[in-house]
């Protein structure tokens, strides 16, 4: 049995409206341009049926993907969560010591992550660092281009 992973209700949910838009609106068009294809004869000379299918394949393996993260989703409501230390789901604001530049960091699940929107994996170096610690604590984080000292700001939760 695959072991749970963590993941936000935010996170699930929207691994959930992907799966059901793969399956809804892109699965089909996708089974139209593939029959399509089909019609215009000789298959083993067929780029567009050929590509069409190899299309279907990445598709039928995106959406298995996501019906095993959601079957190995362990969701946690992050709104019934408090307190001082960094948890998963908290969101945390940190400045880092050599310039001074103040960041916001969410820690969700490896599925959800997205660096754009500060939304860091608790597996991550960063997401690991900061687990546990409280306001005015220090970190440091060793990243590939050397260590990264973080000073915790604050701590929240909710979405």
């Amino acid at each position: 049995m695959a072991e749970k992973a963590p993941m936000t209700r935010q996170g699930y949910e929207a691994l959930v409206n992907e799966l059901k838009h793969l399956r809804a609106v892109v699965r089909p068009q996708v089974i139209e341009a593939v029959r399509l294809a089909r019609e215009e004869g000789d298959l083993r000379e067929n780029a567009e049926y050929h590509g069409a299918k190899e299309k279907q394949a990445l598709l039928e393996a995106k959406i298995r993907h996501l019906e095993t993260q959601l079957a190995n989703a362990e969701v946690i409501d992050t709104e019934a969560l408090g307190g001082d230390r960094v948890v998963f789901g908290a969101t945390v604001q940190v400045r880092e010591a050599d310039t001074d530049e103040e960041k916001e960091f969410r820690l969700v699940g490896a599925d959800e992550a997205n660096p754009q929107k500060g939304w860091i994996s608790i597996q991550s170096p960063v997401g690991r660092a900061l687990v546990g610690k409280q306001t005015g604590d220090t970190v440091e984080v060793r990243v590939p281009r050397g260590t990264l000292t973080y000073e915790i700001v604050s701590i929240t939760f909710g979405s």
